[in-house]
Parts: C-alpha cells; structure tokens; sequence
C-alpha cells in the first residue's frame, strides 16, 4: 500500500512513482516543509485523511495507485509546444502530480468509476495551469475508454477557449507518433478520432444544448459573467459513465461573478462545513494567506507553485517592485500574480480584507436581545433596497444585510447574479415591479421585538414616510443626509475598522460585491463620499453599512427633534 510504503522506506536513494510523490507533497505541505496557504494544506489533509478513511468499508472509494500513475506517465509523454523547452516531454512538479493523481486515482468501490466529477483549480498565471489542462483533455480525449467522447474547452471568448485548445491541437500535432497510435485527425478547429467517434474542441460564449460532455474544461472562469455555458456543460453529461467538469482559473476582480461564488463553495467543502460532505468535487486554490503581508516576497511562493521552473524569479521580483512602487499597479498584480479577488479600479474598501471578516457560522440568531442599530437605503423603487443591522460585541462589529428586489426584476436578464442570489435566498423577493416597503417594515417592526434595537437612521429624502410609520410604532428615527458632511466620517471608521479586522459578518455574496463596488470621492480636505463608476453596479447596502455604523459609534447630543421622535443630524454623524 501507498502509505505503507512510504512509512518503512527512507527517502535517500529513492525513485517515487507519481502517486507516491503526491502523497509525500502532500505530507511536506502539512509538516511545513513546503510553504503553502491555508487552502493547500486542506486540500492535501482531505486527501490524507481520505487514504485513511479508505480501509474503512464505510467509505465508498478507494485510491488505485496504477490509475493515478498512468494519466501522469500520459501526461508526461505530451511535449512541450513552445518556450525554451519546446518539443521536450512534460514533465509534472509533484503539486501538479498531487493535483492529476487526487483527480484520476479515486475511484468507486461500487463499480470502479472515478470519484471526482468536477474540479476546481485557481493558481496565479504562468504557472502552467493550461498546459496540464491540454493534458486532462487530451487524456479524456484519448486514453479514458469512453466511446463518442466529447471533450470541450470552453470560454468567453475564441481567444479565451484557444488557451487550452490551441496548446492541446498543437500537442498533438507536432508528435507524429501520438497522433497516429490513438488514430487522432487534427483539424483546423477541432480533433477527431475516426475509430471511437471521439471529439476534442473549443466552445465559445453560451452553448447550444446538444453536446454530451465527456469533459468539460472551463477556462478562466472569473471571466464569464453568467453560468450558462457551466450550466450547459453540467446538464449536457447525464448520459456518460464518469464526466469531468475542470474549472482552471486565476482570481479576478468582479465578485458578482459566478466563479467568485465557485470559490467560496469549494473553501466551504474544503473546511468542512457543509452537514453533507460533497466527496465528488475536488478543489484547490493557491495564494497567499489573509494574514500574509503582500509585499514580503517570501510568501509569492505560496501563489506561484511553479516559481522558478515556468515562473522566472526575476520576472516576479520586478512585478514585486513595481506593485510597491506603483500603487495604482497594486489591485492587479495582487490578482494575477497572487491570486487574491481584488476589487476593481481604486475601490475604496480592501475585498481581501473584508472577506477575511466572514464568520461562517453567524446568524441572526445570535443577537437575540442584544443592543441594535438598523439603517435603510431605498435608493432605487425598482432595484436592491438594503436594510443594514449592525451590532457591536466582543470589541467587535457585526454587520448583516437584507436584501429586496422587485420580483419582476429578475425577467431581466442582463441580471443572472440577481437571479442566482435569489435562487440561494441571499436576496427577498416583493411582488410586483417595485419595492414594497410594507415588507421591509414589517421586517423592521419584527427585529425590535428580536434585539434591543436602540436606533433607526434614515435618509430623509426616500426614507421619511418608512420612518414616520416605524416612529408611530415606537422605533427611535434618525435622519442622516447622504452629504460629504454625514458620510465621511463613518465611511472612513468603517475602513478602518475592516483593515483592524474589527468587522464580523456572515457569508452574503451580494454584500461581498457592493462592499467592493464602493469608489470615494475626495475633496481638498480630504473627505471622502460613496460612488460607484458603473450604473449596473450597486453600493446600497455599503452606505447602510455606514449609516449604521455611524450611530453606532457616535454619541449624539440630544435636540429639540428627540421630543418628536426624529432626531436631526447637524454635524458629522
């Protein structure tokens, strides 16, 4: 066995079979030996424990060592299409081993099918990733014994799907011996093997709904701005035996895009949190850690497994230098080079830094009684209106959002992220084709008999008749102008407050991209004031944020308006 071998064998004069070198890269991430972050070092502990758990009859799976080695020894006989190594063999590092042997070497105790139906892999660019693409599906395509095999590379754009096809056509085409063993016909826009009926091509924007996927290889996901071809691809593979759906990716900037929510599952199965693990999808992302400091190049490592070998040092180390010398260089080489999602242009709130709030297991249940403040933005009657609930425990603020969209909103769909989020009930749907405010108002009127809720702040130009209703029912109201004056302060404590990490908050992908949509404008005195650069993005929910930050921070004097029930903000709220 694997793990016996290893465990009675000194390393010293030892040649590892690729199963065998994965399992030790694995060991040496867990040990520290090999720097990685915090993603790595779980996916190779499931694996570790997944060889341990496979002696149990109990556990539906088991780990063949001749499956995993053989779609590494294919890989390895492919040459290289381009670059100083152009026409030499692949050769795999041992976390691309880790990666193709956890992949092809679990397989069903049932009926000896693979294990793993979907993947998942986000690394830095120039680390190789569509070069061991252009592998899978070139093994799919060939090697994997399923008649009328379609294999797909799929993307946004022809460009895009050329990524892994092109150096995939070119494998093929330059090895004169491969192309005539497996009988493959190369085209100028696809490959064809005669004798299986199998097919090897790219696929561009939203698909058609008559493919039957083999294999599906999706390619920088955080670029499709919709799940359609994701979706097309999934639902296309009911007829095969044991499809495989590959997301290789690096991180990107929009974190409405389903790729951003794709991630936050596979972090999710990788910690553990689901009540029903999720056996067949394997995931793994390298990047730096939330508590690494960017700019200390010691830790690039952990983004760029490939440093050094497809990765040059000295390329990474100007980027380095550049990304410190040049601020407005920083979000994207942060998200290129260190995989971090990042926000776009000069967002004013750090998305690294607020994802690091995420508390997965904090719900609204967990303030009952507990001292509140609540402020809405009703900005739009016909888009997102945002309630913001924000309470302070622990030397700490918790935030949590509810969000409402017109039902009729989602009939259009240049909106899928609203639709998705609705779908997963992220965001309340009202009837008809504008904000019911009754609903937010009962909604309201039903947390003051959950929480001490001690105020209310409104906008009084789209928020005063809520306000009035809420004050005829006890709620303590009080208006805060969207002005420079009334926002600056707080919009500025709040981002402090997220770099010191003194902000909780649950896992709500549509607050996750609002917070990042947030632009500032800055004047001579250095005040700042809430915009967003594009008309399609949405930043409600960040400005009830800092309305409701704003009271719960400040100690306001009492006015003649507190004897009605309204209290006016004359100064900095």
């Amino acid at each position: 066995m694997l793990v016996a071998h290893l465990q009675s064998t000194p390393e010293k004069n030892i040649i590892y079979t690729h199963a065998e070198r994965s399992y030790v890269y694995a060991n040496d991430v867990i040990s520290g030996k090999i720097s990685a972050c915090h993603w790595v070092k779980l996916a190779c502990q499931r694996q570790i424990d997944d060889i341990a758990r496979a002696a149990s009859p109990d556990f539906p799976y088991y780990f063949d060592e001749k499956t995993a080695n053989k779609v590494c020894k294919f890989i390895e006989k492919l040459r290289h299409i381009k670059g100083k190594w152009a026409g030499s063999r692949l050769k795999l590092e041992d976390w691309q081993c880790f990666i193709i042997t956890t992949i092809f070497g679990w397989l069903r105790k049932a009926d000896n099918l693979r294990r793993f139906r979907k993947v998942y892999v986000s690394v830095s660019r120039k680390n190789g990733k569509s070069a061991l693409a252009a592998g899978i599906g070139l093994y799919m395509f060939t090697a994997d014994n399923e008649p009328g095999a379609e294999i797909y590379s799929g993307a946004t754009t022809e460009k895009q799907a050329w990524e892994v096809f092109g150096p995939a056509r070119l494998m093929a085409k330059k090895d004169e011996e491969f192309v005539s063993y497996f009988g493959i016909e190369v085209n100028a826009s696809n490959l064809k093997r005669e004798e299986t009926n199998a097919k090897f091509e790219p696929v561009i924007g939203k698909p058609g709904d008559g493919a039957s996927p083999h294999c599906a290889i999706i390619d920088e996901y955080h670029e499709h701005k919709t799940s359609d071809l994701y979706d097309t691809m999934i639902t296309g593979m009911g007829s095969r035996s044991q499809p495989l759906t590959v997301i290789i990716t690096t991180a990107g900037s929009d974190l409405s895009c389903p790729c951003y929510d794709e991630e936050i599952q596979v972090q999710k199965i990788l910690e553990d949190v689901y009540d029903e693990k999720d056996e067949e999808y394997f995931g793994i992302i390298f990047s730096i850690d939330k508590e690494d400091t960017w700019t200390d190049f010691n830790c690039w490592h952990k983004a760029n497994p490939n440093l050094g070998v497809s990765v040059l040092e000295d390329f990474m180390r100007q980027r380095h230098k550049e990304a410190i010398q040049r601020a407005s260089r920083q979000n994207i080489i942060r998200c290129k080079h260190l995989n971090q999602w990042v926000n776009a242009g000069t967002a004013y709130f750090n998305a690294v830094e607020w994802a690091a709030g995420e508390r997965k297991n904090l719900t609204l249940d967990d303030m009952n009684k507990k001292r509140c403040w609540i402020a809405v933005d009703l900005a739009s009657k016909t888009d997102l209106a945002e309630i913001c609930l924000i309470f302070n425990e622990n030397n700490r603020y918790q935030i949590f959002n509810r969000h409402y969209l017109p039902e009729a909103v989602l009939e259009d769909n240049d909106k899928p992220h609203y639709q998705r989020w609705a779908h997963e009930g992220f965001i309340t749907l009202t009837p008809g084709n504008m904000i019911d405010i009754d609903t937010i108002q009962a909604d309201i009127e039903r947390y003051k008999t959950e929480f001490t809720l001690l105020e209310f702040a409104f906008d009084p130009w789209n928020s005063a008749q809520l306000a009035a209703h809420l004050q005829n029912k006890g709620v303590e109201a009080v208006q805060i102008p969207q002005t420079v004056m009334h926002l600056s302060e707080p919009m500025k404590q709040l981002e402090a407050l997220i770099h010191a990490g003194k902000i909780e908050h649950p896992h709500d992908p549509v607050m996750t991209w609002m917070i990042s949509n947030v632009m500032a404008k800055i004047d001579k005195k250095d005040n700042v004031f809430p915009f967003k650069n594009r008309h399609e993005s949405k930043i409600d929910g960040a400005v009830a944020a800092i309305m409701a930050l704003s009271r719960a921070i400040k100690n306001k004097k009492s006015s003649v308006y507190e004897s009605r029930g309204i209290r006016m903000i004359g100064g900095a709220a």
